[in-house]
């Protein structure tokens, strides 16, 4: 029997060198970004982030290799992996790390206990309740 609620991430986007985007990115498939976003990535694929890509803001997946740069919090439910010439300016969540020598990383970093297989709300920051005014 075949499963009909899986997501088909053999689609690729691309973000080519040149290309600047402002806003937010949602995605089920993987990215790969050579130009500029500016605004949050939330993809349930995988990210790759090459030596002339950038992000400014907020990065959400399943996996992540970084070879450009990201200005703002990373959040990789699995495997996260930081090339020579990645830089990163920003807080770091993730399963499983791997950083090659020359990468650059400020911010903090914490590694989660057990690996959750859905990027998209991993560490994701919950919406703020909605009271009456009453």
């Amino acid at each position: 029997m075949g499963k009909f609620n899986e997501t088909d991430n053999a689609t690729i986007n691309l973000i080519s060198n040149g290309t600047e985007i402002t806003g937010d990115v949602k995605s089920n498939g993987d990215i790969r970004i050579d130009g500029l976003l500016t605004g949050n990535l939330t993809t349930k694929g995988k990210v790759v982030i090459g030596p002339t890509g950038k992000v400014k803001g907020e990065v959400y997946c399943k996996n992540s290799e970084v070879s450009g740069a990201v200005d703002g919090k990373i959040c990789v439910s699995q495997l996260l992996t930081l090339k020579t010439d990645s830089k990163i300016s920003g807080d770091i969540l993730t399963f499983k790390l791997s950083i090659e020598p020359g990468a650059k990383f400020t911010g903090n970093c914490k590694m989660s206990e057990s690996e959750n297989n859905d990027g998209t709300s991993f560490a994701k920051p919950k919406e703020p309740e909605k009271t009456s005014g009453k």
